[in-house]
């Protein structure tokens, strides 16, 4: 009993530092799209988990091949995909098979079935609020299979083994889902302090120039304004307008950068979010005709949240606008839905485009000081709807493949006396 209780302790040990050491090098992130390099190396990781927990089986069981390297099977299946699932499953399964015995079949299947188990459940887990709850239907299941295929083959196993084997079985499994799942969490709140830290670099630049350029410029635009009025320059006459544009677009980016460091003052106060998307659809449909795209929002209930109404518009008007140019003159549709959040106080606005997309590369960097997609862009825009939803203790989220299209997921709080009215 002792020495079933010191191996399994072991394998535990293994799986824990290994579920470690791959968010070190791949930080786990919400809802991210994997690169293959990155399916690779979970794949790789979850091998070697694996293949240490079959280093150290129980040896007290005769023939038998016990250890835990089925559940590095389904935590690198479900959390790295079918890839990285399928290198595990493939290490383990040619080392089982060269191990031998007489219970090799059964190891295999064994080994099969939680492959094929992580699979089938898998996007149920990773999509649901109820993480401990799904894990135990999934464990459930698993073992349900697995107690039946060694019940009536392995006879030499006693009750007492059942009961430690499987009860450690599902508290390693849980255990590793939440742990990933807390890493998840505190690896978006890691990226957003660098985010922040990013956006007090950009607002302290701002501060310090921008009302030093903003009065030349001002100087400038005036002087070429008269001059292209009293001038008989053909070429001069031609150009001013062009001049003036891109003085104009000059003073707008300052604008922005000032906007970012030193927002106008928020007034939070219960508003009706069905009206502000409505009224924004409503200003944005002549730009989405223009532009060939058809802007898709059907109300069914008045939703109430905390926030500021002007910002808030300003914000959900920059996304649905990103959406219309990412369709890139073709015909497309940008979708806007409303759902609950994550948790019973916040709602969830969903604003997707079927446009051009972008790489994981470039979703990396949304919202990053300077960086845009666009070719006349300034990556300003994004900026200021991060930081609008922020300060309205918000979060938003990008979801994007490329030539597929792009989810925007803005989370806001429900106002306390208004959560959801019939329209």
């Amino acid at each position: 009993m002792i020495i079933l209780i010191k191996t399994l302790l072991v394998n535990i040990t293994i799986l824990f530092s290994f579920t470690f050491n791959a968010n070190i090098f791949f930080p786990f992130q919400l809802r991210q799209q994997l690169q293959l390099k990155q399916k690779i190396s979970y794949g790789f990781i979850g091998s070697l988990g694996a293949l240490f927990c079959m280093f150290y089986p129980i040896e007290t069981l005769g023939a038998t091949h016990f250890d835990l390297r089925m559940i590095a099977i389904m935590i690198t299946t479900i959390y790295g995909g079918v890839i990285s699932g399928s290198m595990v499953l493939l290490v383990v399964c040619i080392t089982r098979y060269f191990i031998g015995g007489p219970y090799v079949i059964i190891g295999l299947a064994v080994s099969i079935i939680a492959f094929a188990t992580a699979l089938v459940f898998r996007k149920a887990l990773l999509r649901t609020r109820h993480k401990l709850l799904v894990s135990v239907l999934i464990l459930t299941i698993y073992s349900v299979i697995y107690i039946t295929i060694i019940f009536f083959t392995v006879t030499m196993l006693n009750l007492s083994f059942y009961i430690i084997y499987f009860g450690t079985f599902y508290i390693t499994f849980i255990s590793l889902v939440l742990i990933i799942e807390k890493l998840i969490k505190t690896n978006a709140q890691i990226e957003e302090m660098v985010y922040l830290d990013k956006l007090n670099m950009v607002g302290q630049m701002a501060a310090s120039i921008a009302h030093e350029i903003r009065n030349p410029l001002s100087t400038v635009r005036g002087f070429i304004q008269h001059l292209s009025e009293g001038t008989k320059d053909q070429e001069f006459k031609r150009f001013s307008p062009l001049i003036l544009e891109e003085l104009d677009r000059t003073n707008k980016i300052i604008t922005d950068y000032l906007n970012i460091t030193k927002p106008d003052k928020f007034h939070l106060s219960s508003i009706n979010l069905s009206r502000v998307i409505q009224s924004s659809v409503d200003l944005l449909r002549p730009f989405a005709a223009y532009s060939n795209t058809s802007i898709l929002f059907e109300a069914e209930n008045d939703y109430h949240i905390q926030g500021d109404e002007h910002h808030l518009k300003q914000a959900i008007m920059n996304v649905i606008k990103n959406g219309i140019e990412s369709t890139e003159n073709e015909r497309g549709t940008v979708t806007i839905d409303i759902q609950s959040g994550s948790t019973s106080d916040t709602l969830e606005i969903l604003i997707s485009d079927d446009g051009t997309g972008m790489t994981p590369e470039q979703l990396s960097k949304i919202g990053l000081p300077f960086y845009t997609t666009k070719t006349k862009g300034t990556g300003l825009g994004s900026m200021v709807t991060n930081k609008i939803i922020r300060e309205m203790h918000g979060k938003i989220e990008y979801e994007s493949q490329l030539d597929k299209g792009t989810v925007v997921r803005i989370t806001l709080p429900l106002h306390e006396d208004g959560e959801k009215a019939d329209s």
